[in-house]
């Protein structure tokens, strides 16, 4: 990460802080060794997974007084990771996942910033047929659906990782896709209800998406 130019700041949630090292902009990129590039990410993608998105700060709001108990969590499309780092700081249960080859060094350098315990992850490919990642009782993610072939792949992700009783969050930030995969989870045997965040002030803009939850 030496030739990435870097962004420190702090997420707050109530009393509890959040640190973050992130990428500086949306313009960064180095892949000198083109793994990123093997794995079909290209320099103008590469960067989206290193900083802060909206829909990361609604799913991390929504999920923060969340009730999560005992489950077994999943943060599917981690990036940054805010979520996971926010649910490790209330010792839940997360695993978080992503598709950057970037992603995990970040998460372990943020975990480490917040002086917390290391968090499960796992780099994993929605269209590989296998994976160790088992079963959750939760799954969350943010702005996940860029392309229409993500749908399918997603929702199949999805049912594949949850058990039979499942609650699954997902922010879409109104990308248009999101009755799309409804229906796919609908088909799954999960109900479907869609909201939008009541208070998004600590955003620099209206938040237009919705929080969707699917349970089964």
């Amino acid at each position: 990460m030496t030739n990435l130019r870097l962004c420190y700041q702090t997420v707050e949630f109530g009393k509890t802080d959040i640190h973050l090292c992130t990428l500086r902009n949306k313009q960064e990129f180095h892949d000198p060794s083109g793994i990123a590039e093997k794995l079909g990410i290209c320099s103008a993608s590469w960067p989206i997974f290193g900083v802060i998105w909206p829909s990361s700060l609604v799913l991390a709001h929504f999920i923060a007084d969340y009730e999560t108990g005992s489950k077994r969590i999943l943060e599917v499309g981690c990036g940054m990771a805010l979520s996971s780092l926010l649910l490790n700081k209330q010792c839940a249960d997360i695993t978080a996942t992503d598709y950057h080859p970037e992603a995990q060094k970040f998460l372990q350098r943020n975990t480490l910033l917040n002086g917390n315990k290391a968090i499960a992850f796992e780099q994993v490919d929605w269209a590989a047929k296998s994976d160790d990642l088992g079963l959750f009782d939760l799954i969350i993610g943010s702005d996940l659906l860029y392309e229409d072939s993500h749908i399918e792949l997603l929702a199949n992700f999805i049912e594949g990782h949850s058990k039979p009783a499942c609650e699954v969050i997902i922010v879409d930030p109104r990308r248009g896709r999101k009755n799309k995969l409804s229906a796919k989870m609908m088909a799954f045997g999960f109900s479907s209800s869609q909201q939008q965040p009541s208070d998004t002030a600590y955003l620099e803009q209206a938040f237009k998406g919705h929080i969707l939850k699917f349970e089964r």
